[in-house]
């Protein structure tokens, strides 16, 4: 889009501010995200709330969950006809949660992955 067509945005809200919110949880950093994926990865507080309730279970711990959740998302991308959007099914800590993850820009043009819950855009 031209600014010239439609002039300046009158509000704009970028990955970075959600990540700052609370809205996304960045989860790049954490060792199995690092393993399995190259791009910036991040969920969104929806799914961090069923992570966080997981980890209050014995024998549960971050990057079991996240090594759980990038297997069955890798899975899915290899029977998806839509790379940009992976729908999938993971289990974690005894329960079945639908998931689903989107691929493509963040604040500028690189990819990034935002994990989120089926009825979340």
């Amino acid at each position: 889009m031209s600014n010239e067509t439609f002039g300046e945005p009158i509000y704009t809200y970028t990955r970075r501010q959600a990540i700052d919110d609370g809205v996304l949880v960045d989860l790049t950093d954490t060792e199995t995200i690092r393993q399995h994926w190259k791009y910036p990865f991040a969920c969104t507080a929806e799914v961090w709330a069923v992570i966080e309730t997981a980890l209050t279970k014995p024998g549960q711990d971050i990057n079991g969950i996240c090594h759980d959740i990038s297997n069955m998302a890798k899975l899915a991308i290899t029977r998806s006809r839509q790379p940009d959007l992976i729908r999938f099914e993971v289990f974690i800590a005894g329960n079945i949660h639908a998931l689903k993850l989107h691929i493509g820009p963040g604040d500028d043009p690189r990819p990034v992955l935002t994990l989120m819950l089926p009825n979340q855009d």
